[in-house]
């Protein structure tokens, strides 16, 4: 056994340390990634959806049936972003 090198074991559990970190440092700069959606919800006439996960929401377009626009947290500035969008379509010409 003269010949036998000594093994390190602690790069392995460093290894996982550094791993663990790095994806923890990942979610708290990027925050939620918004994967899980509620069903549309309807209120004041605008149809949104909520992030089950953080609580910010998105418009969602019901005919077309997919989710459109910013996410945000208030639904009164997503109804001012969105009459706003929609006063821009009027006066461009078609």
């Amino acid at each position: 056994m003269a010949g036998d090198k000594k093994k390190s074991h602690w790069l392995w559990p460093l290894g996982i340390t550094a791993t663990g970190l790095t994806g923890a440092v990942v979610v708290l700069l990027r925050g939620c990634w918004h994967n899980k959606m509620s069903w549309p919800v309807s209120a004041q006439g605008y149809t949104y959806q909520v992030c089950l996960g953080c609580g910010i929401k998105r418009l969602f377009d019901e005919k077309a049936f997919r989710a459109y626009g910013p996410y945000r947290y208030d639904l009164s500035r997503l109804m001012a972003w969105d009459q706003g969008r929609q006063r821009e379509s009027y006066r461009r010409p078609a």
